[in-house]
């Protein structure tokens, strides 16, 4: 008998390996042929060396007019009438929007991660106020569907979805993809002045201003620190700071803007602390890989961000958007050697507790086994 087919919808391929491949992997060992649909542009090879199927989507975010998007949405479609999988996960919002509507009229089982609610729906202007509206009705139309399951990755999103009318009962909660314990293990504190990382896109959202504010705030105190910025420029989200700006940040006394870091280990390996004073997250991987590796967090006190870390025992919570009570949270664990080590000690035995990759790994391939039995004895695909 051959294996059920699962195909994973992701936005590009670097996400896919950076987020998803332990999923994938849990999956292969449940006993199914793993395809990968994406925009390939540097990851299709080791995606391939993982023995995995990959098929190139040509979609992009940036400046996707109307027409685009039906193009898209009409090439998602003729991958599934061509593959004909019994199963496709649909990972983050715009792969789920556009592969829900893809799958239309289709026999095929969806599993549909909301990895994070993020700035659609944090609304702050008209325009993302808007924006949070058209998406509600959006994800209560789509994420309502026969034979279709919503995964989140923190309660907050959970109550969030049925607060907009998608059923308790077709939504489950998965801790992200989990960690890799074994890989990530605690590391030594660097020599040299107090070092503070955030790893994350450079958004607006991701609190990159004020964490930028609170570096200069303990500069003009007198305390010699770093702040170490690890993350993309990304000219395709509404929340983006502009390059300038960036480059801006990298001259401020004691701040250096890295870009891009693939040796997520070796970044953290330089900083004393970590921090990610995010507006809203669904699981920030960041931080599970900090605490992972020893690291006490700094963070907002916002959905995602404050399951991982807890007030007072792996991390500080703090208000959003509010640079003086970050500056204060940072000089409490950069004067205090001791309580870093707490922290960051309770911090690796929570990600090893909870949100160990192997563990996600079981709950995730569970729920790929009862969605892929929902497929329709009718196999034969519309066209």
């Amino acid at each position: 008998m051959a294996s059920p087919k699962l195909l994973f919808l992701v936005t590009d391929d670097r996400y896919f390996m950076s987020h998803r491949l332990p999923m994938a992997r849990a999956a292969v060992a449940a006993g199914f042929e793993v395809h990968v649909g994406t925009r390939v542009k540097n990851y299709g090879e080791a995606i391939r060396t993982e023995g995995f199927t990959v098929h190139d989507l040509p979609w992009e975010k940036l400046k996707r007019s109307p027409l685009d998007i039906v193009k898209d949405i009409w090439a998602i479609r003729r991958l599934y009438q061509t593959l004909k999988p019994n199963l496709v996960h649909h990972i983050a919002l715009v792969p789920v929007m556009f592969g829900q509507l893809a799958a239309t009229g289709l026999p095929i089982a969806t599993v549909n991660t909301i990895a994070g609610l993020g700035s659609g729906f944090i609304g702050r202007d008209l325009k993302g106020k808007i924006l949070k509206t058209g998406l509600v009705l959006a994800l209560r139309t789509l994420l309502t569907r026969r034979k279709s399951l919503t995964v989140v990755q923190n309660e907050d999103d959970r109550l969030a979805l049925q607060s907009i009318g998608v059923p308790q009962d077709s939504i489950r909660l998965v801790a992200g993809s989990g960690v890799d314990t074994d890989l990530l293990k605690p590391l030594p504190e660097p020599e040299g002045p107090i070092s503070i990382g955030v790893a994350a896109r450079m958004l607006e959202d991701k609190g990159i201003r004020p964490l930028v504010e609170a570096q200069a705030i303990l500069h003009r105190k007198g305390l010699d620190t770093r702040l170490l910025l690890a993350g993309d420029y990304d000219p395709t989200n509404r929340s983006a700071i502009q390059m300038a700006d960036l480059q801006g940040f990298g001259r401020q006394p004691g701040v250096e803007w890295l870009g891009h870091v693939d040796d997520i280990a070796g970044f953290w390996a330089r900083c004393h602390i970590a921090v990610l004073p995010s507006r809203r997250e669904g699981l920030p991987k960041a931080l599970l890989e900090a605490s992972a590796l020893g690291r006490p967090l700094v963070a907002t006190d916002v959905p995602g961000c404050r399951d991982v870390a807890i007030d007072g025992k792996t991390g500080l919570l703090v208000p959003v958007d509010n640079a003086k009570a970050l500056a204060i949270a940072i000089e409490q664990l950069a004067v205090d050697p001791d309580l870093r080590k707490k922290l960051g000690e309770a911090g690796r035995q929570h990600v090893e507790k909870t949100f160990s990759s192997v563990a996600i790994g079981r709950e995730i391939a569970a729920i790929y086994r009862d969605m892929a039995e929902l497929r329709i004895a009718d196999t034969q695909f519309a066209v």
